[in-house]
């Protein structure tokens, strides 16, 4: 059953979603929300692209800051930039960094191709997501396992919207030491009281 146009969550919050689920309940059930320099940077090179206007480069129609809605899924939210291509349309996200630990980000970048299906009535095969470091493109095929698995989490990011309940937390250093939310999670006290307990009560 379709959503309603109140029922519909960020995109981006099911990028915060796939890369933790606690980093994305801290944001978007408690408001929680800190920067530090990868956040900062990342938003810098948003705004280089979050301008609604389009060009035609060589042939090719470039659409920025394009607006983006699935009601099947029950997300909205907006692709950084579009590519036409004749009769082929290619989503490209931007992102400061390099890879994540995670498939988070191809995730993002499938539902931005998922909501572009469901608006345009087109298929589209692949996007790309272009990385401040290295400085290059990641083609990224949507596939049918890709698919499935963006579905399958946009379900589960509402079932946690609607749960209102915060995961506990999970220390990854990977994962972990880079993320802005580090100081309100504290992952690590949070292991450690736990840890604590357990040998106490052992």
């Amino acid at each position: 059953m379709p959503f309603s146009d109140s029922e519909l969550l960020p995109i981006s919050a099911l990028q915060h979603f796939i890369y933790c689920p606690r980093q994305c309940a801290l944001i978007y059930l408690e408001q929680q929300w800190a920067e530090n320099r990868f956040t900062a940077e990342g938003r810098v090179q948003h705004d280089r692209v979050d301008r609604t206007e389009c060009e035609i480069r060589d042939g090719i129609r470039y659409e920025y800051a394009l607006s983006l809605r699935s009601l099947e899924l029950g997300l909205i939210g907006k692709a950084d930039v579009v590519e036409f291509h004749d009769d082929n349309v290619f989503p490209v996200e931007h992102k400061r960094g390099r890879p994540k630990p995670t498939h988070c980000d191809w995730v993002q970048l499938c539902a931005q191709a998922l909501c572009l299906e469901e608006m345009m009535g087109v298929k589209v095969d692949a996007g790309a997501i272009f990385y401040g470091k290295p400085r290059r493109r990641q083609v990224v095929e949507f596939t049918p396992e890709l698919r499935a698995e963006t579905i399958n989490s946009a379900h589960a990011l509402h079932e946690l919207i609607e749960f209102g309940k915060n995961p506990p937390a999970d220390y990854s250093p990977k994962k972990c030491d880079a993320c802005s939310l580090f100081d309100i999670c504290l992952p690590q006290k949070k292991r450690n009281v736990s840890d604590y307990i357990k040998g106490v009560f052992s």
